[in-house]
């Protein structure tokens, strides 16, 4: 969540404001997904989730007793990931990027992200995979998006892809189903949280607002809609990548 162009701060600028909204309506992850990409980690892991946002995903691998440097440049996303965990003694939160985490050199054996990689200057992420990954350690992004319509251009499924041809050579690739129910609330939460759509005060609120409201009324039922959204993840041996 970093890059706009010499400077990274492109997180700063599009998702503060937004954390709370983040954390409690973008989608978690299918826990079998979660359990999938645990099953290439090396015993007694320590993992570098970077762009962790608000931790959506990062206490699903928190609950399984890793030892994690959780990677936010976004002051208000911290404070969200924080909260989130809190329970946690086996996590350390950093104020770093990807592109620059101050993690030490080969301390990590794996190094995820998840909904961000689209925000990274590649290159600059693979340098810093390749110094702070020890041998043989793994790069695995996950990412939700909704197969049946590039719904939101910005965060489609052409965007996710563009980045992840940029950083992986020959990824194993695999999907997983995600569906989502949403009540008004959190449907309008879910799109107040995205990075560049109108916010309270900005002009264009009112007949944004009105038309999310006119597609809940349309496509919801029992006063639910739902998404039939994907995980999709890869996942490679840094070696590959560098």
């Amino acid at each position: 969540m970093y890059k706009d162009g010499k400077t990274n701060i492109m997180g700063e600028v599009n998702f503060t404001g937004r954390a709370l909204a983040y954390k409690m309506a973008r989608p978690d992850y299918p826990r079998e997904a979660v359990e999938y990409i645990r099953s290439f980690f090396p015993e007694n892991s320590i993992i570098a989730d970077v762009g962790a946002g608000t931790g959506k995903l990062t206490v699903l691998l928190a609950r399984h007793g890793y030892e994690i440097f959780a990677i936010e440049p976004n002051a208000d996303m911290r404070e969200q990931l924080a909260v989130t965990l809190s329970p946690f003694p086996n996590i350390r939160i950093i104020d770093g990027s990807a592109e620059a985490t101050t993690l030490p050199e080969h301390s990590v054996n794996v190094i995820t992200n998840a909904q961000a990689l689209n925000w990274f200057d590649i290159e600059a992420f693979r340098t810093e995979c390749g110094r702070i990954g020890k041998p043989d350690s793994l790069v695995i992004t996950l990412f939700n998006y909704e197969p049946a319509v590039d719904r939101y251009k910005s965060h489609g499924i052409k965007r996710y892809n563009k980045s992840t041809s940029a950083l992986y050579r020959n990824p194993f690739v695999r999907e997983f189903p995600n569906p989502i129910l949403f009540n008004r609330q959190n449907w309008l939460l879910y799109h107040s949280s995205m990075a560049g759509v109108p916010g309270l005060s900005d002009p264009g609120y009112e007949a944004y607002t009105e038309e999310l409201n006119e597609e809940f009324d349309r496509d919801s039922a029992d006063g639910l809609l739902r998404l039939d959204l994907v995980t999709k993840v890869y996942s490679e041996k840094m070696e590959l990548l560098l």
